[in-house]
């Protein structure tokens, strides 16, 4: 029977679902608190700059892919991608650079480069990771999280003592090398935690690293989610921006409206791929399914500064994704998980897009983008962020090896107090909750409501997790449950 049904927000997560439940038939409305579509992951355009506000990286591109296909569609009908050479390049204390390349034997000679017979134990770590890989992305977290029976199949029977280790102690067991720990230790942070916290059956992150490579949307990430507009435009779906919901409407036990810039709208299944404490705030409290105590409990990925800088000339010696691993990786960890503060001495990530794309800058000049990863609810001042610019941008003159500093047109900054303003996020997180043990699968928040009939969840507080592909997943996911609902 065709339903109407309400979406809040329209990230990745909200505009997946909507497509699929538009192609099911529904009348599909999403509800968006900003001016344009995409959640966090919207677009600033200045003097001729574009910057994606949010997510720069393209990793999974098999899950796009399949997203594409259920609706007999291919990325390429929405953007252009190009596979990035080197992925990435990691900058470490000495000053010593390390490319991973965009290819397994090219990554093989980087790591052999810096400690003669690694190449082979990475290739004995890539091998399960793969393995790992094929489990989870093609299985495991297409499930929703709904029973512990979910993760038991003859697949990971055998993969069961790796959700009891670590990522950081499997691959201490195999590497010396600290350069190179860190580098494997790095892809888990798009999870949201520290590698010693993450299983290790997590390593599939790191096939998605190497194995898979790093692309580039041409035009940046925003063109993805304005390809999946169009694809969610194209289906039925009706877009509303600029219109906040204030509140869920209950009857009984069901939720029955939302209410937009003091409308009422009526709806026959409310979905939210908003902050999923802030949408449990919309409720009564007694219809709400998580108490302020839990969300103090858990664990959350962190919230970030960043910077969008416009350059008014082309910078040396950087890529298009560049990390800076100069500092102390454990510190910094620390100050995010264990004792919350700013970090003395930040590792951080600077973007280049320019470098590949010759549409988001203007000619000879280059736009760059900075993050420092932070704790959540720190406190966040105008003299803070510009302490952490200088900081930052001191290092990576030293590094670089020149002078950016002069050649600055303006820069833009966003941190905790913009993502609790702008999207109503727990604490000013910037990634979601962390894909820690206790934090994985049907012990994430229910895609579900079990208070409150015809009200579901999507996005990266449920299930599969932080990231823009399990995003993508949450959206199917949450579709399909409301799809097979009896009530």
């Amino acid at each position: 029977m065709k339903k109407k049904i309400s979406i809040i927000g329209s990230g990745f997560a909200s505009l997946a679902a909507s497509c699929y439940l538009a192609k099911a038939g529904n009348e599909v409305h999403i509800y968006e608190k900003n001016a344009e579509v995409g959640g966090r992951a919207r677009q600033l355009k200045k003097a001729g700059f574009t910057f994606d506000i949010g997510p720069t990286w393209y990793w999974m591109p098999d899950v796009f892919e399949r997203f594409f296909a259920d609706f007999d569609k291919k990325p390429q009908d929405f953007y252009k991608l190009q596979k990035l050479n080197p992925a990435y390049e990691v900058y470490f204390e000495d000053g010593e650079k390390i490319s991973i390349g965009n290819s397994l034997e090219k990554i093989y000679e980087a790591f052999e480069a810096e400690e003669p017979g690694s190449s082979k134990k990475l290739r004995r770590f890539i091998k399960e990771a793969q393995e790992n890989y094929e489990i989870a992305i093609k299985d495991l977290v297409y499930r929703p999280g709904v029973s512990p029976l979910e993760l038991i199949t003859p697949k990971t029977a055998g993969k069961l003592g790796q959700f009891f280790s670590t990522i950081s102690r499997e691959v201490r067991k195999e590497f010396d090398n600290l350069k190179l720990i860190q580098i494997l230790e790095f892809p888990v942070l798009f999870l949201g935690s520290k590698a010693s916290n993450t299983p290790a059956f997590y390593s599939f992150m790191n096939y998605a690293d190497f194995g898979l490579g790093t692309w580039h949307p041409k035009g940046g990430m925003y063109q993805v989610i304005l390809g999946i507009k169009s694809l969610a435009e194209s289906l039925g779906v009706n877009i509303h921006t600029d219109s906040p919901v204030t509140e869920i409407k209950i009857a009984g036990d069901t939720a029955e409206a939302i209410v937009v810039n003091g409308n009422e709208i009526k709806s026959d299944v409310i979905l939210s791929g908003a902050d999923y404490h802030h949408t449990e705030t919309l409720l009564p409290e007694y219809k709400r399914q998580y108490p302020q105590k839990y969300w103090r409990k858990k664990t959350f990925a962190p919230s970030s500064l960043l910077f969008y800088v416009g350059f008014e000339k082309k910078l040396k010696n950087v890529s298009h994704h560049t990390l800076f691993f100069d500092t102390d990786f454990k510190l910094h960890a620390e100050a995010i998980y264990d004792d919350p503060q700013w970090p003395e001495n930040p590792l951080f990530y600077a973007s280049f897009p320019s470098v590949t794309d010759t549409e988001v800058a203007p000619e000879g000049k280059e736009a760059g983008i900075f993050l420092i990863p932070l704790a959540p609810d720190l406190e966040d001042t105008p003299e803070l962020r510009e302490r952490y610019f200088q900081k930052i941008i001191n290092r990576f003159e030293k590094l670089t090896k020149q002078n950016v500093s002069k050649s600055v047109i303006f820069k833009e900054s966003f941190c905790v107090n913009d993502f609790k303003e702008q999207y109503n996020s727990y604490k000013g997180n910037a990634y979601g909750l962390a894909n820690t043990l206790l934090q994985t699968a049907f012990l994430r928040p229910k895609l579900k409501s079990k208070k409150v009939h015809q009200l579901y969840f999507t996005g990266q507080l449920t299930v599969p997790g932080p990231g823009v592909p399990p995003s993508l997943i949450s959206g199917k996911l949450a579709a399909e449950l409301i799809q097979n609902s009896k009530n």
